[in-house]
């Protein structure tokens, strides 16, 4: 991939928008394949578990 084409789509990446349920699996995702590295033990159901029990961003900035 030339670097036209990779700047190309890193400005093409800017504009995407993900909504609230995209953005908590993009996130589970990441966290689930940085853990798993570290800890076997991680599972996808673990991930998907625990970040029910922690509030997302919109539901934080209602709290404080």
């Amino acid at each position: 991939m030339g670097d036209r084409s990779l700047s190309r789509l890193i400005e093409l990446a800017k504009g995407v928008h993900m909504n609230e349920a995209q953005s908590n699996e993009q996130r589970n995702s990441f966290v689930y394949g940085n853990t798993k590295i570290e800890n076997p033990k991680v599972t996808r159901e673990l991930v998907e578990q625990i970040s029910h029990a922690v509030p997302t961003r919109s539901e934080t900035h209602r709290i404080g």
